[in-house]
């Protein structure tokens, strides 16, 4: 079993983001983690939230504690505050679950 997150975000830098996801990949792959799926939305046809979204993507991680400690980890702060906040002005959890592999 993993542990899945399903992610809608607004981009508004991409060069930032790319910054981001340069930095935090490495300390995701140290902690079992990894990227499933990653687009680039072109067009929402239906959507629970009012926030915009053009990049859906999956994180899986080896369990809920390891993505808890994963997303408060202090090398993973560091980053999203210097260029994720930045780069992207809207997040959306479409979904957090167990997987079965």
């Amino acid at each position: 079993m993993t542990y899945e997150r399903i992610m809608g975000l607004n981009v508004i830098d991409d060069a930032e983001y790319q910054k981001y996801r340069a930095g935090m990949e490495p300390i995701l792959n140290s902690m079992g983690g990894a990227f499933g799926f990653d687009f680039r939305v072109s067009e929402v046809l239906r959507s629970k939230s009012a926030d915009p979204i053009n990049r859906v993507f999956t994180i899986d991680f080896p369990s809920e504690e390891v993505m808890n400690q994963f997303f408060s980890h202090p090398d993973y702060l560091i980053l999203k505050e210097q260029y994720l906040d930045h780069a992207v002005n809207s997040r959306t959890i479409i979904s957090m679950h167990k997987k079965s592999d």
